[in-house]
């Protein structure tokens, strides 16, 4: 029952991070409003469409996150109830799939997406450009800030996954 409880702690943090994520793409879609409706030079105009697109990308990201992870949380005591040690198994698996993904696209991809953009910025001369790297950077920032945290979470719950699964501690009661 520990593991349980566990997972479902690891399941409501994953819902309180992803609210990050919502978070950054409300304040790119109101810098998007504040260069729509201030911006003056052609540098600061250039802004709108850029972080439209990345505080919509955000909330996507977010919003489909949130959900997803929310009803996880209620389909875990069903799911261990009806077999503990399939349940710690399924999380396993789960667990090392993230981690793997998150191994190949936060920590090698989107480095590489900050590289080529920075490369944007120094080598384009028009505002548009400069603008879809500048927030092509913040945006890649926003992503690797909260899927660190989520990934050193995910790690440590896996950790406690094996050790359950060593333990063979899949008590119900």
């Amino acid at each position: 029952m520990e593991i349980l409880k566990t997972a479902t702690e690891w399941a409501k943090a994953e819902v309180f991070s992803t609210q990050f994520f919502i978070l950054f793409g409300v304040l790119f879609v109101l810098a998007t409003i504040g260069f729509w409706q201030l911006g003056k030079t052609d540098v600061a105009r250039a802004f709108i469409f850029p972080t439209l697109v990345a505080g919509i990308l955000l909330l996507a990201i977010g919003l489909g996150l949130y959900f997803n992870n929310k009803s996880r949380i209620t389909s875990f005591a069903a799911a261990y109830n009806s077999d503990p040690a399939a349940f710690v198994q399924s999380e396993i698996i789960r667990a090392e799939k993230t981690m793997d993904e998150y191994r190949t696209i936060v920590f090698k991809i989107i480095p590489l997406i900050i590289i080529v953009a920075a490369l944007l910025i120094i080598f384009m001369d028009k505002p548009i450009w400069r603008a879809i790297g500048i927030t092509t950077i913040a945006m890649m920032v926003v992503l690797l800030l909260v899927d660190s945290n989520a990934n050193a979470r995910v790690e440590a719950y896996h950790k406690q996954l094996l050790l359950v699964e060593k333990q063979g501690i899949y008590n119900k009661k």
